[in-house]
Order: structure tokens, then sequence, then C-alpha cells
């Protein structure tokens, strides 16, 4: 493994950037047994790539390869342990990179053999990310500011790291194979061309190194920036003061927009429309060279993801809504692609001339064409999820009053040489997400972006006082002002504090600790302490010792961070900033598992099912869920557990709690009922000249009924409820039947049993004035009936206007009665008293009326 620590390769962060498909965490690693489902090996050798991607599930841990053209998953990789994970996915038509966020690790694959060619180990959680393109591949650390080249085979390193100031952000390439990071300190961005391969013997990298060939400076220092790659360069959004600016070749352009709100671009850019999202504000411009054109998005989503431009179309995704919402330029709608099942985020992204549109936590996924077509994708296919869809997420809480942002907080300043370091904690949004901060000093304004919250001020002019006003912006308008405490800037400056370290600790809180520094003449006051992660550069304490504990909560719970240190002389002046600490991500006992329910197996008797969906793991990976039922504990890996050996018709008590680093956190709690058996009520009967059915009445769940009728047949419900009839067919009609019914589940079973005569039929014998009366056959058992008499005898047969009792419908007799009773023909007999037959022709029983009774 090689070792990509941040004591092997320096300071270095994790940032949203790089070419990542899929924001969930993955995490595979090699070695590990990984579950193929679909292919054989000789098929995942020779399988095409062409308009494929790899769609992330943290349903079921698994990788999906989607087939862009059929819309069709053609292969699954399972990994274990991975359910509920958050996964960053790397690739292109060679390679695969997967980086698990909960762990840090890395894996490469090579997708010409669909084999893991090396892995590596990285910082966990987010802020560190890999960007892919062709045969080179970057590690982008922006906490610590380092940009380093990776070989995409093993992961081993490529020559020297890049190091900018900490805070970085981007790291995407643009269609020329350039690597474009932005430096919110420096107001600049620059270009990175990587170098090439490392060799493939030795594994270690080396050789030449990835240089930077382009520095532009497109805000002022301290702003908020936003970066996205083009088809030939980069575009940046000043989220601060609302200007794009993109840098085509040689040339650089910069248009303002009027956002009213937090803007967003995608990580990438096709085509030359690059769409400006304002993600709380339902608005979106599009910037073609010098052209501004925009429109709003429909629906009531809260919050949006940037827009992607794709084949002359936008796509915008609510993932409150479930939706994205198809736009041309001029705004008008064109399609909503409804993703209800969605549950959470929405990842769009082009790749091989397709759309893929991925949710993570749904078993479903979309692509869409150049022509706006969509497929659908079962990302488990010939898989089942128990027959019913995610659950959608609860209403959002009822809309907070907005307003205009409330004072800076924790304002104060502190002087340098010739400068003044100006510091403040967060406004209050009041509803409304802070846009930028706004300081005034030494007769200037500047703007400082909503994620910075520091500024230094230069060309003061020592031994004269200077204070500074600070107030936020939010798009309902500004804040109150509040004004810093006076500083007197000198040449008398402390030193930094040599080295600084950070410790993340199991209670959520963070110790960093320096060594004490040099007063340069003055006795060291305090120390003040800033966090730096992905994009945020922000104050975080003051200390008097040369150590400081950062409260639980007050810092992002599995992003990484890393921290520098000012010193402050008892005269008021401080010193340049240190070098920043190593890096360390925050965490805690994780939350309370979501989804948490407990049902009834009604397979098993004494059993229950108790499933869930992993709440946030706080910064750790989740190592187990503690299921409690009734006072017993049980431990599993994975997302639901089933539980036997409790009594029938029990409620039992149950709750769930995840595991982590730091302990046990909160637990959810329900309850369940395990099957009971079926308790009888009753039963009625009712027949017709050929069935009997029985009606039963009782309780109990997943029954199944059996009814039996002596001497005939039974029939079964497997799903039998309450009140269910069930209906035999019987030979004789007006006649006792004895009937039997077993009602029974896994739990248990009851018999109960009676009698029931079927209905009587009645008929009148007609001679019509036949001389010789109605004729009686009687069944020898040879197939064949034999006259009897007619009748105008006594004992069974029968005179002309007799009420007769048919009891079944004859077959197989080969009697005809043609030229008797005015030449009716038989079509039938009938048994009269067994084993007695007259011919129908000679009753005035209908055709319709002799179908209903049962065949002898």
């Amino acid at each position: 493994m090689v070792d990509l620590s941040p004591g092997a390769i320096g300071r270095r962060a994790r940032t949203k950037g790089g070419i990542v498909t899929i924001a969930t965490v993955l995490a595979l690693v090699a070695g590990v047994a990984l579950t193929w489902f679909g292919l054989g090996a000789k098929d995942h050798a020779a399988a095409n790539y062409d308009s494929s991607s790899w769609l992330w599930s943290s349903l079921k841990g698994e990788m999906a390869r989607v087939n862009g053209v059929t819309g069709r998953v053609d292969t699954r990789m399972g990994v274990p342990n991975s359910a509920g994970h958050t996964m960053q996915v790397s690739q292109t038509d060679r390679f695969l990179v997967l980086r698990d966020v909960n762990t840090g690790k890395l894996d490469a694959f090579d997708l010409a053999t669909l084999q893991s060619s090396g892995t590596a180990g990285s910082t966990s959680g987010l802020g560190v990310t890999v960007a892919l393109n062709g045969d080179a591949a970057f590690l982008i650390d922006p906490a610590q500011g380092v940009v380093r080249q990776i070989d995409p085979r093993t992961l081993a390193g490529v020559g020297e790291p890049i190091h900018f100031p900490p805070g970085i952000t981007g790291g995407t390439f643009d269609g020329k194979g350039r690597l474009w990071i932005a430096i919110p300190e420096e107001g600049t961005i620059a270009a990175i061309e990587p170098t090439g391969p490392a060799p493939t013997a030795g594994g270690t990298g080396g050789g030449a190194s990835p240089t930077t060939v382009k520095t532009v400076t497109v805000a002022d220092r301290s702003h908020d920036l936003v970066v996205s790659t083009l088809d030939s360069g980069v575009a940046v959004l000043d989220r601060t003061n609302g200007k794009l600016t993109t840098v085509i070749d040689e040339q650089q352009r910069q248009v303002g927009l009027d956002l009213q709100g937090t803007g967003a671009l995608p990580t990438r850019t096709n085509g030359p429309d690059v769409p400006v999202t304002v993600v709380d504000g339902k608005h979106v411009f599009v910037v073609a060279g010098e052209k501004v054109t925009d429109f709003t998005v429909p629906g009531a989503g809260a919050k949006l993801k940037p827009a992607v431009a794709w084949s002359g179309r936008f796509y915008v995704a609510d993932e409150t809504n479930g939706a994205i919402y198809v736009l041309d330029r001029d705004g008008k709608l064109l399609d909503t692609i409804a993703f209800k099942e969605a549950n959470g985020p929405i990842d769009l992204e082009v790749r091989e001339n397709r759309l893929f549109i991925n949710a993570p936590n749904a078993a479903s996924a979309r692509v869409v064409d150049d022509n706006g077509d969509v497929k659908v994708v079962d990302k488990f296919v010939n898989d089942v999820l128990g027959g019913e869809p995610p659950k959608l997420p609860p209403p959002p809480p009822p809309t907070p009053p907005v307003g205009k942002p409330g004072a800076v907080k924790n304002l104060k300043a502190v002087a340098g040489n010739t400068q003044a370091r100006v510091t403040w904690s967060r406004a209050s949004e009041n509803g409304s997400p802070i846009l930028k901060y706004i300081v005034e000093g030494n007769g200037q304004t500047f703007q400082v972006g909503a994620d910075q919250r520091s500024l230094v001020i230069t060309g003061l002019v020592n031994g004269q006082k200077y204070s500074f006003t600070v107030w936020a912006v939010n798009a309902k308008g500004t804040g109150p002002k509040r004004t810093s405490n006076t500083v007197t800037p000198s040449f008398e400056v402390p030193d930094p504090p040599l080295t600084v370290k950070a410790v993340e600790k199991p209670d959520g809180t963070v110790a960093v600790t320096w060594d004490k520094a040099n007063g340069q003449g003055h006795n060291v006051a305090r120390y003040e302490v800033t966090a730096v992660s992905n994009g945020v550069n922000a104050p975080i304490g003051t200390s008097t010792t040369n150590a400081l504990t950062v409260k639980a909560g007050d810092l992002e719970y599995g992003t990484q961070y890393t921290f520098s240190v000012i010193t402050v002389n008892d005269i008021g002046v401080a010193s340049k900033a240190s070098v920043v600490s190593n890096t360390v991500v925050p965490f805690a006992k994780p939350a309370a598992v979501k989804s948490l329910a407990a049902t009834t197996v009604t397979s098993a008797k004494g059993t229950i099912k108790v499933s869930w969906t992993p709440g946030s793991d706080n910064g750790r990976p989740i190592t187990e869920y503690q299921v409690t039922v009734n006072g017993t504990t049980k431990s599993t890996t994975g997302l639901s557990l089933t539980w036997n050996g409790l009594a029938d018709g029990a409620t039992v008590q149950v709750s769930v709690v995840a595991v982590n680093e730091a302990g046990s956190g909160p637990a959810a709690k329900d309850t369940a009922k395990t099957l009971a058996a079926p308790v009888r009520s009753a039963e009625s009967a009712s027949t017709t000249y050929s069935a009997v059915a029985i009606a039963a009445t009782f309780t109990g769940d997943a029954v199944t009924c059996k009814l039996t009728i002596a001497g005939q047949s039974s029939v079964t419900d497997t799903s039998c409820a309450n009140g269910s009839k069930l209906s035999v067919g019987v030979n004789r009609a007006d006649k006792a039947y004895s009937w039997t019914l077993v009602v029974s589940n896994a739990a248990g079973s009851y018999t109960a049993s009676g009698t029931a005569r079927t209905t009587k039929l009645s008929a009148t014998s007609q001679c019509n004035g036949c001389s010789e009366g109605v004729y009686e056959y009687k069944d020898n058992g040879d197939g064949y009936l034999e006259q009897t008499n007619g009748c105008c005898a006594n004992g069974v047969y029968h005179r002309d206007g007799q009420s007769i009792n048919p009891i079944c419908r004859g077959s197989g007799v080969s009697i005809n009665a043609a030229g008797e009773n005015n030449n009716r023909r038989s079509t039938g007999w009938v048994m009269v008293n067994d084993p007695y037959y007259i011919p129908l022709a000679y009753t005035d029983i209908s055709d319709g009326e002799f179908g209903n009774l049962p065949a002898c």
C-alpha cells in the first residue's frame, strides 16, 4: 500500500472538487472479496465501456456500471460493509478510482481487466478528492493547500507536490487536460499541467513533476470562489461580489450578476453556456461570453443543485421535491424528470455523450441522451428491495421568518508591521444565507467572503491608530455595523509559533497546541487560532496559553481541518500566521438511526424483523449497530436484523443504536408484535345444488384456511382473512355433507367441523298424453340405463304431473328419448332416486336448471 498520509506527502486537504460522479462514499479496498452480479469473468474482460458510467448505491453498498445507450446495468460490484456510506468516484474510459469518505481509503481499478491495481490511504472526511483525466490523476488536499500528481494505476506519487496557501478549492480538469485550482486567500486561480505517468517499475513515482502553467487574478483577496472547468479553460464565480470570470485560452472576460443569493457552478461545464445557479433563490443566469440571460426555475423547492448544461438544455435538480427540471435558455420548461424515490442527494454528470442522473439512496437512476429522451435505470436489476419503494423524506419544517442578517460577533483587530488583521464570528443569517461581509477602515472598503471571516489590511502607518467596522450582507439587506477595538501597527512584532498540532477527540472537541512563541522583547498576551478547510478560512478561538480546545459542534464533523496560529504581544501587535497544523477530522458519537421499523415476520413463529437507515456517522465510520429487544442486545454491521425465539403474540420493545470510534449514539425506539396463532370465533355454512361453502370468522394474521368435504374434495386459501368464504363442489343435491375447516399460521392452528345439506331441486314429470307415461331407467353400473317401467304403476314410478326431486345429472348413458313426449329430444338425464334416472325430456326442467346440478 502506498502511504499518502499527511506525513508522507506534506500538507493537503480534501475538497468537493475533482471529477466526482457521485457524492456518496464507497469503501472499496484491494484484496477484499468483491461480489459481481450479472456477468461472467470473460464477459467482464470483454465488456464495452462506451457511453457507460459507474454509479454508486449506498442502499446496498455497491457500484453499478450503466450502459448509457440501453439504460441498463451490465455489471454490479458489491462492496462489503459499505451500505450507508458516502462515496467519491473518479473515472475515465480506462481507470476507476474510489475514495471512501468515511475511511479515507482509495482504490484504483484498471477497467481493461476490472482488477484492483493499487490502494492508498488518505485522511478521512470531506475534503481530499481525486481528479482523473486520461492517464493523469491528481490528489487535491484543500485544507493543506497541496496538489500532488499520482499514477491512476498504482496511486503512487508522481514527481513533487505543488503547494498553495491552505484553503484552496476546485480541482477539476478542463477539456485540454489542465487542472484548475482556486486560491481564495490570494483571489487567484492556477492551471496545472501533469507530467507523464510514473514509471511502471519501482511504483513510487519520481522523475519530472507537474507544473503550474498559468496564474490569473480573478478577485480581491479573501473572496469566496467557486470553479467550473470548461472545454478550453475555466469559469470562476466570485460569490462575494457576484462576478463571473471566464479564462478561455488567453482571453479573460468578466461579467457582473445580480445574484441575490448563494451562487453555485457545476464542477464541469460542457459547451459555451456557463450556468450560474442561485441555489437558494430558484434562479439561473446563463453566461455566454459577455452576454447574460436569466430565468426562474419552477417548483417550490427550498434548495437547488447547480444547473448542468447539456445538449442545448439546462438540467436543475430539486432534491427537496425529487425532480429534475429541464429548461431551455429562455427559461421555458421542456420537461420534468420525476425522481421521487431519490430520498436525498441527486447527482448529475455528463459523460460519454450522455447525462447520468444518480441518487445514491435510491434503487434507480436516469440516463438522458442528446435528444432529451430519458431512460429509467434499475440499479438492482434481478433483485428485490422488499416490494416497497424507499420512503419519501418528511415534509420540510415551516419556513422561519426571513430578514436582514444580525451583527457580527467576536469582532477584534490585532496590529502587525504596517498592517492589521481583522477577525469576526458569523452573523445570524435570519433565514437568508450570508452572501458576504463588508469591512471599512483606513478610508477603504473591502468585501470578504462569507466563509472567510478574516482580513489582513496592509499599507498602514506604524504608530497610527486604526479601528475597523464590519457588517454582514444577505439577500434581504445589510446587518448592523460593529466597530472593532483600536490598534496601532508597529514593527515590534512577535514570532509566530513554530509548530502547531491538532488532535480530534471522541467527545467532538479538537485540541490545538503549539510551541510558545518568542515575543521579541515583549510579553506574549495571547494567541489567535484560525481554522482552515475547503475554501474556508475563519477564526475559531483565542487562548492565553499555548493550547486551545475547540468546542464540540463548532466544527463540522467529518470535514477536514487544519489550524494556523498568530501571536499577539502586550502592545497588541500580532505576528504572521504560523505554518498550518496537521489535518484532523472532528468526530463524535453517531446520530440516531433513521426510519426504524420493527415488523412482524409472518412466515415464522416468535419472530420480528428490525430495519433502519443510517443516520450521520458524525465523522467516523459506523462499526456496528446494536439492536436490543426486550433487554437482550445483538450486534450487526448490516441495516436489518431478524430476531426469533420470542413468545407468540407478544408485544416487544425494540431499540437500535449506531456505534463508531467515539461510542454509542442515541437510541431509536419502536415496538413490534410477534405472530399469534389464529383464534376461532364462528363459522357459517351456505349451499347451492352443487357446492358447500363455509365462511370463517377468527382473529389472526398470515392465515391459511383449508376446507375439506367428506367423500368429495378440498380447497385451500393461503391468504385467508377474517370472514373469508371457501367453497367445495359436491355431487348431490339435497344431501347432507360433513365438512372440516383447518385455520392455521406459523404460530398454530385450530379445527372446526359440521354438516351442511345441499339445496333441494323440485320438478314435475310430464307425459303430455303419452299412453305409456313417464319411463324410468336404472343404472346397472355398465354405463347403460335399463328401462324399468312406465308411470302407470306404483312404487318408484312416476305419473304424469307428479313432483320429482332431481339429485344429480347423468352422463355416459345411451338411450335416446326421441319419439316420446311429443318428439322432445332428451339432452340429458337426471337422477331422481338413486339409482333411478329419468330423461330430461320427460320433465319440466330446463337446460339452464339442469346445468346447475352436479354430475353423478
